[in-house]
């Protein structure tokens, strides 16, 4: 069933665990998304970036694909845009049908962050949708982004953002990045600042740059209180590589098989990344008051 990520979040918050908030730009993407879901009885999130979604897969598009595994399954699936800086493409998803998004005001001065936030947080939330926000910065791995003190999110800032923009979850900084990190490197995470972070706000955080971020980080990131975690870069070196080893075994294979091969690994993948992060298991939600909250 669709539904917006509060609902699947507040859950996690409560009981500790973290959700996928998984890119998706295709059917056969969506499919391995939702099938792991299912699978796994695990609720999941599904993103789309706003480049992603105009290089290759329209939001309207994207929202009948989804609207109709999620119709299908038992398991709470959230369909999020994922860092809509522009308001155009806030608002876009919003009247295609996504059930939430976030808004990516981060690289702004802070108080230009907190009004852009709280613009949409106001139009979503009176609509019925959920909202997520940024505060601090988090950088691009092949910059070597990742442990600069100055683009972590701060206690005291956040307390303050969180309570003029009124958002649903709060994307933190503290030392993951996007895309691959140089080979063999581990990014180290400021634990301590994170652990301020939830004590001081007591709500659903995010963590970007999940993907290659080690799995230690992973597990010890969710028991400090980070309760989704967004991967695309993984999910994409998974299902590429699927298919590649499916070419070269036989360079005269079928497109359609081709694609097979790359849903099945992505599946997997995501199923062994549910394990790892505590939500395999945990759909235990009321139906009726979640399915409620999307029409």
């Amino acid at each position: 069933m669709l539904v917006t990520m509060k609902n699947i979040l507040e859950n996690a918050n409560d009981e500790n665990y973290a959700v996928m908030a998984i890119n998706c730009t295709n059917m056969e993407q969506a499919k391995a998304i939702v099938g792991a879901a299912n699978e796994e009885n695990a609720p999941v999130i599904i993103n789309i970036s706003p480049r992603q979604m105009k290089a290759h897969c329209e939001p309207e598009l994207l929202v009948k694909i989804v609207k109709h595994l999620a119709e299908k399954v038992p398991v709470p699936v959230a369909l999020n845009l994922d860092h809509g800086i522009e308001y155009e493409d806030c608002i876009r998803v919003m009247e295609a049908g996504f059930s939430s998004v976030m808004i990516d005001a981060s690289s702004f001065e802070y108080e230009e962050n907190v009004r852009r936030t709280k613009l949409i947080a106001r139009i979503a939330h009176d609509r019925g949708l959920s909202v997520e926000g940024e505060l601090g910065h988090v950088g691009v791995a092949v910059n070597g982004d990742d442990g600069k003190l100055d683009l972590y999110t701060d206690v005291e800032q956040a307390l303050d953002f969180v309570k003029r923009t009124g958002v649903d979850c709060l994307a933190v900084a503290i030392g993951t990045a996007h895309g691959n990190y140089p080979k063999n490197m581990i990014p180290k995470l400021d634990f301590e600042r994170l652990e301020e972070l939830k004590n001081a706000l007591k709500m659903p955080l995010v963590l970007h740059g999940g993907s290659g971020a080690g799995e230690e980080n992973i597990r010890k990131a969710v028991s400090l209180g980070i309760n989704k975690i967004n991967v695309c870069t993984d999910l994409f070196k998974h299902g590429r590589q699927a298919m590649a080893d499916a070419i070269q075994a036989n360079p005269k294979i079928d497109y359609m098989d081709v694609q097979i091969e790359g849903q099945n690994a992505m599946q997997k993948f995501i199923q062994d990344y549910m394990k790892v992060i505590g939500s395999s298991g945990k759909y235990n939600f009321s139906s009726t008051s979640l399915a409620a909250e999307v029409e």
